[in-house]
C-alpha cells in the first residue's frame, strides 16, 4: 500500500530527512570548491579577514590575470594537453584492439590475462616508480612528453581494456556475422561495425583516462624538471618569497585547470553512465 496514504505524517518525515541528507551531502561536497572559487576572486590581503568579511570582500579578478600572464602556467597548460591527449588516443586504440580479442575469441589462459590487467590497473605508482624512473632516462625520455605518455599507459590502458571488455561481450555476435558475410574482413569490422556501437563506452573510457592522466602527479614530478605538466606547475607556485604563498593565484589556476573537466563530464554524461552500466546486466 501507498505510504502516503496510510501514514501520511511517517511519509512526509522520511521525504524531509531524504531532502535534509541530499543537502547536507551537496553542502560538503561543493563547499570546499565554492571557498576555492571565492578564495580565487579575492586579494591577497583578503585572506585575513573573517570568514563572513572574507565573503563580502571586493571581487577581483587579478589572480586570473596573473596565472594566464604565467609562462610556467601556460607552458603546463600545452604539456599537460598533450600528455593526456596522446596517453588517452594510444590506450584507446590498443585497448580496443585488446578488448576485441578478450571479449570475442576464446583462447587458453584469457582469464589469467584478465586477472593480471586487474592486478596492474590496481597497483600503487610509488611500486613502479623506480624502475620505470630508469627505464625513461635509459630510453632518454626524461624531460620529455613521451616520457610522461609512455609511463601513464600503465595505469589508462589496464583501465581501458576491463571498461571496453565487458562491453564488447554484450555486443550481438549477428553484427559481425552479417559484416563477414557481406565479405567485411575482421579489421573492416572492428572499425566499421563494432566501433559505433562501442562508441558510449569508448568516450567513457577516454573521458576516465583523460581526467586521470591530467590530474597525475606523481610522474609528472619525477621524470620532468622543466616541461612539466599543470598539477606540478601548481605545487610550485611561489610568492615573493619563500615566505609568501600566493593562494589566491595557486586557487585561480585549479579553477582554470577543474572547470574543463566538469564541463567534459556533464556534456558526455549520458555516455558516461550509459558506458559504465553496460555489461552490468546479463540478460
Amino acid at each position: 500500500m501507498n505510504l502516503k496514504n496510510t501514514n501520511p505524517t511517517l511519509y512526509y518525515l522520511q521525504r524531509a530527512g531524504f531532502y535534509l541528507l541530499v543537502l547536507v551531502i551537496g553542502v560538503y561536497l561543493l563547499a570546499p570548491f565554492f571557498w576555492a572559487v571565492l578564495t580565487s576572486l579575492r586579494s591577497p590581503g583578503d585572506l585575513f579577514l573573517t570568514p563572513l568579511e572574507f565573503i563580502g570582500a571586493r571581487t577581483t579578478f587579478s589572480n586570473y590575470a596573473d596565472v594566464f600572464a604565467n609562462p610556467n602556467f601556460q607552458r603546463g597548460l600545452i604539456y599537460s594537453l598533450i600528455v593526456a591527449v596522446g596517453s588517452v588516443a594510444i590506450s584507446l586504440l590498443l585497448g580496443a584492439f585488446s578488448a576485441y580479442a578478450l571479449g570475442r575469441f576464446r583462447f587458453s589462459g584469457k582469464s589469467i590475462v584478465m586477472y593480471v590487467i586487474l592486478a596492474v590497473s590496481v597497483f600503487p605508482q610509488i611500486a613502479v616508480l623506480s624502475g620505470l624512473y630508469t627505464l625513461i632516462n635509459n630510453l632518454g625520455l626524461y624531460n620529455n612528453p613521451l616520457g610522461l605518455i609512455l609511463s601513464y599507459l600503465i595505469f589508462t590502458i589496464p583501465f581501458t581494456v576491463w571498461v571496453l571488455t565487458s562491453f564488447v561481450r554484450d555486443i550481438p555476435g549477428e553484427l559481425e556475422e552479417a559484416a563477414l558475410v557481406d565479405g567485411a574482413s575482421p579489421l573492416q569490422t572492428l572499425f566499421l561495425v563494432l566501433f559505433p556501437v562501442m562508441m558510449p563506452a569508448l568516450v567513457t573510457t577516454g573521458l576516465l583516462a583523460f581526467i586521470n592522466a591530467w590530474n597525475e602527479y606523481l610522474f609528472a614530478l619525477t621524470f620532468t624538471s622543466t616541461n612539466r605538466t599543470v598539477p606540478v606547475v601548481i605545487a610550485n607556485y611561489s610568492g615573493a618569497t619563500q615566505f609568501d604563498q600566493p593562494w589566491g593565484q595557486i586557487m585561480a589556476a585549479s579553477i582554470v585547470v577543474t572547470v574543463p573537466l566538469i564541463i567534459l563530464v556533464l556534456v558526455f554524461q549520458r555516455n558516461i553512465v550509459s558506458g559504465l552500466t553496460a555489461g552490468a546486466v546479463k540478460g
